[in-house]
């Protein structure tokens, strides 16, 4: 990652390896939203809560870089 912005690297590996990571914070994310939801300490529900809604605005831009660079790539296997 460079910066705010993931570059994905060229390959099927490297794709597959961001996919993976992808799903690792999907997870993550679920699992403080469920962690949120049992908590019986207001601060750790609301500390929990912010982790999860974080991990999925993570999730999501990784989602968006991976479309983009399959896209681009497509793109550029049609020249």
């Amino acid at each position: 990652m460079t910066g705010s912005r993931l570059q994905v690297c060229d390959g099927v590996g490297a794709i597959k390896d961001v996919e993976a990571q992808l799903e690792k914070l999907r997870v993550d994310a679920e699992n403080c939203a469920l962690i949120s939801r049992l908590a019986t300490d207001p601060n750790k529900q609301e500390l929990f809560a912010r982790l999860a809604k974080h991990l999925e605005t993570l999730a999501s831009e990784v989602e968006r870089a991976i479309a983009a660079s399959t896209s681009k790539e497509q793109g550029n296997d049609r020249d």
